[in-house]
């Protein structure tokens, strides 16, 4: 397994496994978009515990993420895109878990469909 930094835990499966998005299913989800070029939809939820897609447009302001705190750790799989943030580069087919209390600012290149389950909540950081 690679290790992209202190508290990183990271895997591509691009060698045994296959993406293909049906992008008339993912339209049909119910997306909350925002001004800068960020949607999200949440799957599902129990308590703290959340599961979410998010998509990034192509023409997505740097502005697109916050920097945040992922009270519990982040366990997220880039379906389509690059995500660049303080521990690396991680492209689609990345599997990417960042430990408990771990704080990044996250960068989309290209248009980019992430899924994301925090165990326990994010929680914004002052810049």
């Amino acid at each position: 397994m690679d290790n992209a930094g202190a508290g990183v835990l990271r895997r591509s499966l691009n060698d045994f496994f296959r993406f293909e998005l049906d992008e008339a299913a993912l339209n049909k989800l119910p997306w909350r978009v925002f001004s800068n070029g960020f949607s999200m939809t949440r799957l599902a939820r129990e308590g703290e515990r959340e599961l979410v897609l998010y998509r990034i447009a192509a023409d997505a302001g740097a502005d697109a993420f916050v920097k945040h705190e992922h009270v519990g750790g982040e366990f997220y799989l880039v379906l389509k895109g690059k995500i660049v943030d303080e521990t690396g580069e991680y492209n689609q087919g990345d599997i990417v878990f960042l430990d408990p209390r771990s704080v990044h600012t996250p960068r989309a290149i290209g248009e980019t469909l992430v899924l994301v389950l925090w165990p326990a909540g994010v929680r914004i950081v002052e810049a």
